[in-house]
Parts: C-alpha cells; structure tokens; sequence
C-alpha cells in the first residue's frame, strides 16, 4: 500500500493478529457464519492467519466482502495484494500477505476443508472486550 509516496506492508499499520481478528469482526458484522482465525505462523511459510467464514448467499458472500474490504481501506488504509473470486465461484479470497481472508458458501467450505488440512493450526479465540472506567469498550 502507499501511504504519502512511500510503500508500507501491513505489518506497519496494524499487527498480522488484530488484522485477523478485525476481520473476524467485519464479517461477522454481515452475518458470517461460523468464522474462524487459525494461527499458521509454525505450519506455514505463506501467510501468519487465516481467516475462514461462510456466507449463505451470494448476496452475502459479497456483502462480507465489500464490508471487510472497504473498512481496511477506509478506516486503516489496508488493502490487499490481491483478491479472487465471486459470488458466482462461491469463494471469494482476499491476500493481505499476513492475513488470508477466505469466505465461502458452506458446500464449497466443507469440500475443501481448509481447516482440517490446517488441523495442526490452532485456532485465535476472539479478543475480549472490556470496559474503560468511561464506559467506551475497548478491545484487550
């Protein structure tokens, strides 16, 4: 990504692990069933996470797509290498080199299996939310 001219990695704006888990977060925003994020920084070279999510529908395969995307890039300027897929291919993937977002139709999820090929990986249980003696939540 270019921040004033100059090219900065994800890493630089935001932890691979709060990236993964603000991602987890914007899916489920848009319903997202049964969203996981595995650590695969001791089983794999590629990437730090995966985040795994079905969508039901097409609709909202783009739905969680366009959410997850256009927050990164609106509120964090994050966008990602690359992106594959639609809601006609039932997968949809988004490659911000430390993270790997893939949302998929539950019959395309459960062919592939990611999780289970990933089974050595373990899974980022969701950060806990907390309350600030103002009352604002905040994230720990």
């Amino acid at each position: 990504m270019f921040v004033l001219g100059v090219v900065v990695t994800v890493a630089e704006v935001m932890d691979s692990k709060k990236l993964a888990q603000l991602c987890r977060e914007l899916a489920e925003n848009k319903k997202a069933e049964d969203v996981v994020v595995l650590d695969v920084r001791k089983v794999s070279d590629v990437t730090d996470f995966y985040v795994i999510a079905s969508a039901t529908s097409e609709p909202q395969l783009r739905a969680v797509e366009t959410e997850i995307l256009d927050t990164l890039d609106r509120d964090h300027g994050i966008r990602p290498h690359s992106t594959d897929g639609t809601g006609q291919t039932h997968w949809i993937v988004a490659d911000f080199f430390d993270v790997i977002v893939h949302v998929m139709r539950p019959e395309t999820r459960s062919q592939y299996d990611l999780e289970g090929l990933w089974s050595d990986a373990p899974r980022v249980p969701r950060a806990r939310k907390t309350r600030k003696t103002d009352g604002a939540e905040a994230t720990a």
